[in-house]
């Protein structure tokens, strides 16, 4: 069982990553001005399809961060062989993992994306948890956007959910103490 935690640590890890970049991104004073709303302003239904959190700007710092974790996992792959023995049988020599880090980066990004169209929808306000959607959107969009590169078990994907759905919330509450978000939850 230890080894299939470390497995979805390690695996998820460039999405876990890209899911916090558009935080981080918002708080770079050179890109923080780069904000341009992925819906362009459009309504739906006389709601904003995304609203102003989903940018074009956090959607390309998720996939960026995708790939500088991807790269960083090939690069401690073939320095520490020990590494091998939780990694499933996924080639993390292959430069196919920069593309799988990028795609889950993207799927992340999109899956949180999709999560607050219906979020809008149902009337819930920007910033306010709508639970369990805000838990699991990400992980089932980076998970979703892995599968064209590494195919996974049930029990292993399952493994993953509810790592990252625990993991979670420490990681918000860990954004917040860094001054990084405004909430914790």
């Amino acid at each position: 069982m230890i080894e299939q935690i470390l497995f979805a640590m390690w695996f998820f890890g460039p999405a876990g990553l890209a899911n916090a970049a558009p935080i981080i991104a918002n708080n770079t004073p050179i890109i923080k001005d780069f904000n341009r709303p992925m819906d362009l302003g459009k309504t739906f239904r006389g709601v904003r399809v995304l609203g102003d959190n989903k940018t074009f700007r956090g959607l390309l710092s998720g996939m960026i961060m995708g790939l500088i974790v991807a790269s960083v996992q090939m690069i401690l792959f073939s320095q520490f062989t020990s590494i091998d023995s939780f990694t499933m049988d996924i080639d993390y020599s292959s430069p196919i993992v920069l593309l799988m880090g990028i795609s889950m980066g993207f799927g992340v990004l999109l899956g949180d994306a999709v999560e607050s169209f219906f979020k809008r929808q149902a009337g819930v306000a920007p910033g306010k948890s709508w639970v369990p959607f805000d838990q699991i959107d990400f992980i089932a969009g980076g998970l979703v956007f892995s599968l064209p590169f590494a195919r996974l078990d049930a029990r292993t994907y399952a493994t993953t959910l509810i790592v990252m759905a625990l993991l979670h919330p420490a990681v918000n509450l860990l954004g917040w103490a860094l001054g990084f978000k405004s909430k914790p939850f």
